[in-house]
């Protein structure tokens, strides 16, 4: 699993050992590549996409890549067979850091990466639908195959304090992130996608 951590906020270090052990993989099956590019400037996203990672590095013959926007780009998703955004909301729309990736890698990935299977996932103060389908939107564009509906945990972030200040992300909305991450890293392994 690569990690790299946030310019603004360093990723903690997941190792193999904190996670539950998979079954062993075949070594004649190919390995898959996930691929989660996330943004965080308080913490949130970050904590959703690490918990994607760990449950998707549950799955045997998948190897899973945790990459910062900032970090990311058009060779590491044409690389990847799968890919999970993980996005703030930030003023009803996607976090600027995340739109410049797409920005970087659109014609670099552009039908070059059709029929890849993608989920996506929100940390909002109040509603992530519009971040949501504006990643939707871009993921159309690549020609993405949608694999999983929008995961949405709000916050209720609503004043300029709790607005800035650091998330934490309560056990139930992590589990799912992970539950996210193990479905789309299962659906990789199986050929399902």
């Amino acid at each position: 699993m690569d990690k790299t951590p946030s310019p603004a906020m360093p990723a903690p270090a997941i190792s193999a050992s904190t996670a539950t052990p998979a079954a062993p993989h075949d070594p004649a099956a190919p390995l898959k590549t996930l691929l989660i590019v996330y943004h965080s400037m308080t913490g949130g996203t970050q904590q959703m996409a690490e918990a994607a990672c760990r449950g998707a590095s549950q799955e045997p013959g998948v190897h899973v890549r945790l990459l910062h926007a900032s970090q990311a780009g058009a060779a590491d998703m044409l690389a990847a067979d799968g890919v999970m955004f993980a996005t703030p909301e930030n003023l009803a729309a996607m976090s600027g850091q995340l739109k410049d990736f797409f920005d970087r890698s659109y014609y670099g990935v552009l039908d070059r990466a059709n029929g890849r299977p993608y989920a996506c996932m929100v940390c909002a103060g109040s509603d992530g639908t519009q971040a949501a389908r504006q990643v939707a939107r871009i993921a159309t564009g690549w020609r993405l195959k949608a694999v999983a509906e929008p995961l949405i945990v709000c916050t209720h972030a609503q004043t300029q304090a709790a607005i800035l200040a650091a998330k934490q992300i309560d056990a139930a909305d992590l589990t799912r992130c992970e539950a996210l991450g193990r479905a789309l890293a299962a659906g990789l392994a199986m050929g399902v996608f």
